[in-house]
């Protein structure tokens, strides 16, 4: 599904130019579960936004589903990205003005599915993450684990071929953190490729690879699971 080749990210400020991403080679098989690990400041949320089509690369190539995303114009990547990838954030992201069922059906709208799909996707999702009950609600009127809850559905609803997640328990407490690893679990094992970038070695333990970052390098990998 993915393969980048000496993916580089320098950003410039005045005289300085940070090299967040030094030649990235990643490969991410249809149906895999990768953790990307390293210390603060090594380029993970980085390269999950160049993965996410969110922000563009200095250089270097990448491939997604076999066509090179670079060679694209920005409408035609925005519309890449929107029919195949759903977001996970630490900090949710919802939007606080809107009720839980119209954080989930957003996307949706973007999409200009029709009302009835939408409502139909939506009461789907919220089943699914057991929401149904709070989706009148504000997202202030939720906990952490409920609106990470919210957060995954929307991610989802959309049907994504792939799912990226930047630290989606780091804001949850150990109980709602493993509630949200255990559905990325099973969305996973009912096909989605997920990445998801993480300091915890307990929610790495969930994907299948665990590829380490350490200044802007990969500097190894490890088969976690098959």
């Amino acid at each position: 599904m993915i393969e980048t080749k000496r993916l580089k990210k320098v950003f410039k400020s005045a005289d300085i130019e940070t090299v967040a991403l030094a030649g990235i080679d990643l490969k991410v098989e249809e149906a895999d579960f990768v953790s990307v690990m390293g210390p603060s400041g090594c380029g993970k949320t980085t390269l999950l936004n160049l993965l996410g089509m969110i922000d563009v690369a200095s250089s270097g190539s990448y491939r997604f589903k076999g066509e090179e995303v670079y060679s694209l114009t920005e409408k035609q990547i925005t519309r890449l990205r929107k029919q195949n990838i759903g977001f996970v954030f630490q900090n949710f992201n919802l939007i606080e003005e809107l009720s839980i069922w119209e954080n989930i059906e957003l996307p949706l709208i973007y999409q200009g599915v029709k009302k009835a799909e939408r409502k139909r996707r939506v009461m789907e999702v919220i089943d699914r993450l057991e929401i149904s009950h709070r989706k009148d609600l504000l997202p202030v009127q939720l906990s952490g684990g409920q609106q990470q809850r919210v957060a995954v559905a929307r991610a989802i609803v959309t049907r994504p071929h792939l799912l990226l997640a930047d630290e989606p328990t780091g804001n949850l407490d150990s109980m709602h953190g493993e509630e949200v690893m255990n559905i990325l679990d099973e969305l996973n094992k009912e096909g989605m490729t997920i990445v998801m970038v993480t300091h915890s070695h307990h929610d790495a333990s969930y994907s299948r690879r665990i590829v380490h970052l350490f200044d802007g390098q990969i500097i190894n990998e490890n088969l976690n699971r098959v």
